[in-house]
């Protein structure tokens, strides 16, 4: 007798890593999942417009339903949404999110339409991510650009783990085909470990 998927091989976990001190304190009015326009507003926010998108899966690779993926970053001049945000209020976007929030369906996929990230001091460019399902917290992560010169010495970065885990954390943004206006698209798959709870 045969159970179908016993011996597969299970996919490789996506690191944890620090949510780090710029969770937002005080959520926005608006946290959808398009981080480039607030609310109503016609002007949408500086920097290259990205289309971040993927799947959430389990280590067998099935897709998690139901999982609310939340992102948050800092803006084009390195300003978090945060009350102890480093370049402070006076240089922050306010055209730009800086948080959003998507509820995964049936297939495990997410999209965001946000900026490239930037540098700050101390930091090379980064996404947080926190999944969370049934009120419950799953992974903290951060996402990276592939091939960023300054990688190789970002802490977080390094605490991922060896060349594989890294690379588990680290995407390429790439020219989105067919885009006329300059817009990128980075794909990042997210693998997570669901107890029967979960």
């Amino acid at each position: 007798m045969a159970v179908p998927g016993a011996f597969a091989e299970e996919l490789s976990r996506t690191p944890r890593l620090t949510e780090g001190p710029f969770y937002p304190d005080k959520l926005p009015l608006d946290t959808d999942n398009d981080l480039l326009i607030v609310n109503d507003s016609i002007t949408p926010a500086v920097g290259e417009v990205t289309w971040l998108s993927g799947r959430v899966l389990d280590s067998r690779g099935d897709a998690v339903r139901n999982a609310l993926v939340e992102i948050w970053q800092c803006d084009h001049n390195g300003v978090y949404i945060h009350s102890r945000n480093m370049a402070g209020h006076s240089q922050q976007d306010k055209n730009f999110q800086g948080f959003g929030r998507f509820l995964t369906g049936s297939t495990g996929e997410y999209v965001f339409r946000t900026i490239k990230p930037v540098p700050y001091p101390g930091r090379t460019p980064h996404i947080h991510y926190k999944l969370k399902r049934n009120g419950k917290d799953l992974l903290t992560t951060q996402c990276f650009i592939k091939g960023h010169s300054q990688n190789e010495r970002d802490g977080v970065w390094q605490d991922a783990g060896d060349a594989k885990a890294r690379a588990l954390v680290t995407v390429e943004f790439a020219p989105l085909k067919g885009s006329r206006i300059g817009e990128l698209a980075a794909r990042f798959d997210i693998v997570i470990g669901l107890t029967p709870e979960s």
